[in-house]
């Protein structure tokens, strides 16, 4: 084993951008997050999943690691799983991402061990449970259960101090925190001790932040109840989260079901990092890096940019697995220096899916039939990782010198880039959103999507999918804008390889097609 690495670390930049370092050095993490269950069995992972995985090029895999599978009993802790995990992905030569699957995944609470489950039963129980409003128990441990928190910390400070001693080689980079916390069903808890707090004056760092006082309905009316349910899940998180950083400090985030139609809480998860929630959870949660959204709707330019507001990096560890997912990683990456970018079910996207959405779960999630539809996207994605990953550093300049440009398709035919010394008019050249289906579009194409790079004045980098771009000069100049040169090509760690010169009826316009591609391109201006 290799003498231990400088710690993982989010951290912001001379320039107050968020920069996630991985061996000292920025990282993006062109990722992906595997199944479920897919973790749970190292000899699974080696016959269906890491097999899968090896076209992507990927750099991060993101993965659960589950309380039941650690602490089988109470107190006895197995930690063969995490190391078999670390093992294989230091053989595939790629990161880990662990999901700690604690007391809540998708606001229930399914991951807790066989004895934990058993101590969550019958009146007066150790880990009494969430109620709704008629007061029958939700399949929740109750985040007012400071046993079963405390429990949950003593296990996940465990698996951190395991970490510390045995990935020395820093394999694992980063831990997601719970997973799509929240009250679902109700709208909020209404146990014993929920109901007491409810009536309760708010604390006094939510009072004198927001500036009112009275209990929770009081200060904040109708959102009072989600407010104190945010506040009691943010505590939780932090007693966790902060007893995994006192031994071993890699990064941490949360992550989010979005705020979504039907517009109410409990329909989505009551309590959890949810943007309009944020700052309350930043009170109570200060060791964690980053929100993070899981973006399964349709409207994933504003969530990402909603995201990457208010000085929260962008970090996208589950979306849409799709053929649009190549357009979605170019706009992540190009319009917000996202720091890491994962398609959910990542093991389907070069082969066969190892299982079948359930449409009864996809309607309760609010998912479209077509979002994990996966045809040609394994070799999207593939392309733009092999693409991204050679020009990291590219983007990390021009995004520290305002030269880089991004968009995406999203129901309209497109948009105007101003430029230094010129205009750029993106076109979007028939590509279709898989789940927009926009009039007129092919149904096999994919959203468009991509970034410019501004090289100099006259030389410029375009990257994406199923776009035309046609320069022009600015308003008022009396010049016409050329082409002088233009070529196909690719990026090898950094360096640009030219691959064909493009002139004549080739070299007019300039087109990316529905796959993922750079060219590269000289202009001149000529009256």
């Amino acid at each position: 084993m290799s003498s231990k690495k400088e710690m993982p670390q989010i951290k912001k930049d001379k320039n107050g951008r968020s920069v996630w370092l991985v061996d000292g050095a920025p990282y993006i993490a062109l990722a992906g997050e595997i199944h479920n269950s897919s973790s749970s069995s190292l000899q699974y992972m080696d016959e269906k999943v890491w097999p899968a995985l090896r076209p992507l090029h990927m750099n991060t895999v993101i993965l659960p690691v589950a309380w039941e599978t650690i602490e089988p009993e109470e107190g006895k802790f197995d930690f063969s799983l995490p190391d078999g995990l670390i093992a294989a992905a230091r053989r595939e030569q790629v990161r880990l991402v662990i999901l700690w699957f604690g007391l809540w995944k998708n606001g229930i609470s399914t991951y807790i061990p066989g004895w934990a489950k058993k101590a969550s039963s019958g009146t007066g129980a150790r880990f009494f449970r969430a109620r709704d409003a008629f007061g029958r128990p939700l399949d929740c441990i109750s985040p007012f259960c400071t046993d079963a928190v405390t429990a949950d910390a003593a296990a996940f400070r465990a698996l951190m101090q395991h970490l510390a001693e045995v990935d020395t080689d820093r394999t694992v980079i980063a831990v997601q925190v719970e997973n799509e916390m929240g009250i679902l069903g109700a709208d909020r808890d209404y146990c014993g001790a929920a109901n007491r707090a409810f009536e309760q004056p708010i604390p006094q760092p939510v009072a004198d932040w927001f500036g009112v006082r009275g209990n929770w309905q009081q200060a904040f009316g109708r959102d009072g109840a989600e407010m104190m349910m945010a506040w009691q899940y943010a505590g939780a998180v932090e007693q966790i989260a902060s007893q995994g950083k006192s031994v071993y400090p890699l990064p941490m985030y949360v992550n989010a079901w979005l705020q979504q139609h039907p517009d109410r809480a409990g329909k989505y998860p009551c309590g959890g990092p949810i943007a309009k929630m944020r700052d309350v959870w930043r009170l109570a949660a200060p060791s964690i890096d980053c929100y993070a959204p899981d973006i399964y709707v349709n409207h994933y330019r504003d969530v990402c940019d909603e995201y990457a507001a208010a000085g929260n990096p962008l970090f996208i560890p589950e979306v849409r697995a799709t053929k649009d997912s190549a357009s979605f990683l170019f706009y992540a990456v190009g319009k917000h220096n996202a720091l890491c970018f994962a398609p959910f079910g990542i093991e389907d996207l070069c082969g066969k899916r190892q299982d079948e959405a359930d449409p009864s779960l996809l309607a309760t999630l609010n998912i479209g039939a077509g979002a994990f539809d996966v045809s040609s996207a394994g070799e999207r994605l593939a392309a733009a990782y092999d693409l991204i990953g050679n020009m990291q550093e590219l983007i990390r300049e021009a995004h520290a010198q305002g030269r880089i440009h991004a968009f995406l398709e999203y129901n309209d035919a497109g948009v105007t880039i101003p430029l230094e010394k010129y205009d750029a008019q993106i076109s979007y050249t028939g590509a279709s959103g898989s789940f927009f289906g926009g009039p007129g579009k092919r149904p096999d194409s994919a959203v468009a999507g991509g970034f410019i790079i501004e090289q100099s004045e006259d030389e410029f980098l375009i990257c994406g999918t199923g776009f035309s771009v046609n320069f022009l000069p600015k308003p008022g100049v009396q010049a016409v804008t050329g082409i002088l040169r233009k070529e196909e090509g690719r990026y090898r760690g950094g360096v640009w390889i030219p691959g064909r010169v493009l002139n004549g009826d080739e070299g007019y316009f300039i087109h990316l097609s529905d796959f993922p591609q750079v060219q590269r391109v000289w202009l001149y201006s000529y009256c």
